[in-house]
C-alpha cells in the first residue's frame, strides 16, 4: 500500500480520535495537502506535506509512512515527521499561552464572590435607615 485517504491517515496517525472527526475538520478547510485544501477522499503518499490547523496552531508534517490501522502512539508517530518551523511555532504558542493573563481576571461584572458578597453586606449594614447615600443635615 503506497497511498491512503487523508481522513484515514489522520486517524491512523492519531491526529483525530475518529475518522468522522477527521472528515469534519477536512470539510471545514483545516487540513491542507501540499499547500492545497483537501477533501476527505484525497490520497496521501510518502513525501507529501500535510498541514493540520487545531486550536490556532498549525502543525506541518511530512508523511513518512501510510497505515490503514490505528496502532499505539509510538507506532503512529513513525508515520510522520514534523517540520522544524512547525515545532518552533508550537513552542512559541505554548510559551505565549503560559505567559498570558488569566481569563477570569478580565471579568468585571457578574455574580460576586463569597468575599465580595461579604463586603457588600458589610457596606449595606452601615447605611442604616437612610433613603440615600448622601449625609442628611439635621
Amino acid at each position: 500500500m503506497d497511498k491512503l485517504r487523508i481522513d484515514k491517515w489522520l486517524w491512523s496517525a492519531r491526529f483525530y480520535k475518529t475518522r468522522t472527526l477527521a472528515a469534519e475538520e477536512i470539510g471545514k478547510g483545516r487540513v491542507e495537502v501540499n499547500g492545497q485544501e483537501a477533501k476527505p477522499a484525497r490520497e496521501v503518499k510518502v513525501g507529501d506535506t500535510v498541514s493540520v490547523r487545531r486550536e490556532s496552531v498549525t502543525r506541518t508534517v511530512v508523511v513518512r509512512g501510510v497505515s490503514n490501522t490505528r496502532g499505539p502512539a509510538p507506532v503512529a508517530q513513525q508515520l510522520y515527521e514534523e517540520t522544524a518551523e512547525s515545532l518552533q511555532a508550537r513552542e512559541e504558542a505554548a510559551r505565549q499561552r503560559r505567559f498570558a493573563k488569566e481569563p477570569a481576571l478580565s471579568i468585571e461584572h457578574g455574580r460576586p464572590t463569597k468575599r465580595g458578597r461579604r463586603e457588600l453586606d458589610e457596606a449595606q449594614r452601615g447605611w442604616g435607615d437612610r433613603w440615600s447615600a448622601s449625609l442628611d443635615d439635621e
